[in-house]
């Protein structure tokens, strides 16, 4: 089997591992004459697998046992609206941290129920410091997007709130690196980045928050609902949480996140060096803010972008178009990336500019 190196941004590669161990049972799972995706979510079988990925995630995380996880649909993309309806527990205000597109979204979605005060802003290349942060004591929560995907800021590190919860999307960061998840009221990230495949979202949503969403919100919109019955009120996305659960273990295989983040550490340094040490390539991000996940690049002569993406894909090197919000590249470097398809990419870039240069 030949596989291309893929950088999508999102739906994102996937451990071949995981990819070879979900072939293998596809039409039978287990030796029990029906694919995973054809059983109840109600079934001992698929509960236990359930439970398997929630605890691995847990362990992976070292999730504090205060915290429920839960495992939703719609993407993060709900968890903008669905944020302000839980955890505004009757307040008016909410603090939005603002570096990049999604945020801005969020943002975009909080005012439709809250006021939403900025604390910081940027230029959508940078992060702010803690010192620039201008919080509100009578905030409901502090939201921010730790890495911004679209344009690779990267915070490097946990804004400081101090009695108002802290929430942050981690869509595409998680499980990246080390993580102290007490120091957060809620995290939430869409699966198809570091997770699994499209479908899911998970929330880790610490237990004092819950219980107090606004009136009227919906019963699937409600972290409640979702918790009081294991994510399973509806019947949830049984494949992707099942692929969830594999990503888990092949994790743990890989020595789990501390061991997975020296190798992230690793890739996004030797992209960054080869970026920085070529007049070709630029690299828009100020030098403290670059995301380890998604690193954008520009060409010296953006007419050739063209050329570099057909070039690219023709070597087997996929997805390195730039989100169509800023354009240039960008190369999604997440866990089940392989250090050897940076290595890959380097070679390329070094071709391509030697004969385009």
């Amino acid at each position: 089997m030949t596989r291309a190196y893929n950088f999508c941004a999102g739906p994102a590669a996937l451990p071949t591992d995981v990819l070879q161990q979900a072939q293998q049972e596809m039409a039978d799972w287990h030796d029990k004459g029906l694919s995973i995706m054809e059983m109840s979510h109600r079934s001992k079988e698929f509960v236990a697998v359930a439970e398997q990925a929630e605890q691995d995630l847990r362990e992976l995380m070292q999730v504090p046992d205060n915290y429920k996880v839960l495992f939703m649909q719609g993407g993060a993309s709900s968890q903008f609206s669905m944020v302000p309806m839980n955890l505004l527990r009757g307040q008016a205000k909410a603090d939005y941290i603002l570096t990049g597109q999604w945020s801005k979204k969020a943002i975009a979605e909080a005012k439709r129920y809250c006021d939403v005060h900025l604390a910081a802003s940027t230029d959508f290349a940078s992060a702010p410091t803690q010192a620039e942060l201008e919080l509100s004591a009578d905030a409901a929560y502090v939201h921010y997007c730790p890495n911004e995907t679209i344009g690779g800021v990267r915070f490097d590190y946990i804004p400081e709130t101090g009695a108002v919860p802290l929430v942050a999307d981690y869509s595409s960061a998680i499980l990246s690196e080390p993580l102290d998840v007490s120091r957060f009221g809620m995290i939430y990230a869409g699966a198809q980045k570091n997770i699994g495949p499209a479908g899911l979202c998970v929330v880790i949503v610490r237990d004092d928050l819950l219980g107090q969403a606004l009136p009227g919100t919906p019963a699937m919109f409600d972290y409640q609902t979702a918790a009081n019955n294991g994510s399973m009120y509806n019947t949830p996305p049984t494949y992707s949480w099942y692929l969830a659960g594999l990503v888990f273990q092949w994790l743990k295989a890989q020595g789990g996140v501390e061991a997975i983040g020296e190798v992230n550490r690793r890739k996004a340094a030797k992209l960054y060096a080869f970026i920085d040490g070529n007049d070709f390539y630029a690299n828009p991000v100020a030098l403290a803010n670059r995301s380890i996940m998604n690193v954008p690049f520009t060409l010296a002569d953006d007419s050739l972008d063209a050329a570099f993406l057909q070039q690219s894909e023709q070597a087997g090197l996929l997805n390195l178009a730039g989100h169509r919000s800023v354009g240039g590249m960008r190369a999604s470097i997440y866990n089940a990336v392989p250090e050897a398809a940076v290595d890959a990419l380097i070679d390329f870039m070094g071709d391509f500019a030697r004969r385009h240069g």
